[in-house]
């Protein structure tokens, strides 16, 4: 698994060995940035939800995102994003938080310009968090909301405030893109 583009690119990511993790793919990483642009202003706010090994949260950072957050409950896997944050030199920009993504979210400031949610396959993502988002004022209407899942799984169109404004999918992975009713994207 590698940075597939911006200053860190070709830079490897270290995966860890656990069982639940499922990294997202070079392929569909690049879909998705494909999806949304492949460049950002370094003013841009990034939080990574059930960040893994923290690809999407460096993918971003490495094209131009100035800061992300990134949210991760596994410890061994907070570990390997925190080498991964060093190993590509966006240690300074880049915070994790060793949390459920139910405990995390009361302790984050936004807004973000950029969230990327990536539960478990085997677990849906939960209507309440989405709800979250806008009412904590994670979010607004210039951010944009990447959710990765099953295609076997499919996401309904609205999820509270948000509407989907984007889907694609890339074998057994769909991505679905939501921005607050009313806003676009790119």
């Amino acid at each position: 698994m590698r940075v597939i583009a911006g200053v860190a690119r070709g830079q490897s990511l270290k995966v860890p060995h656990v069982s639940t993790l499922r990294p997202t793919s070079d392929l569909v990483r690049g879909a998705i940035f494909d999806i949304i642009g492949p460049l950002f202003p370094p003013d841009t706010h990034v939080l990574d939800l059930y960040a893994g090994t923290g690809a999407m949260g460096i993918e971003a950072l490495s094209r131009g995102c100035g800061q992300a957050d990134l949210v991760e409950r596994n410890p061994t896997c907070c570990k390997a994003i925190r080498e991964n944050l060093d190993h590509t030199g966006f240690a300074s920009q880049g915070s994790v938080l060793c949390l459920s993504v139910g405990q995390a979210l009361p302790k984050l400031t936004g807004p973000y310009e950029l969230v990327f949610i990536d539960p478990p396959y085997a677990q849906p993502l939960d209507v309440v968090l989405a709800g979250q988002l806008t009412t904590l004022g994670l979010i607004n209407r210039d951010s944009t909301v990447v959710v990765e899942h099953a295609y076997r799984s499919p996401m309904p169109d609205n999820l509270a405030a948000l509407s989907r404004i984007k889907e694609r999918r890339h074998g057994d992975t769909m991505i679905s893109v939501y921005a607050l009713e009313g806003a676009t994207i790119g």
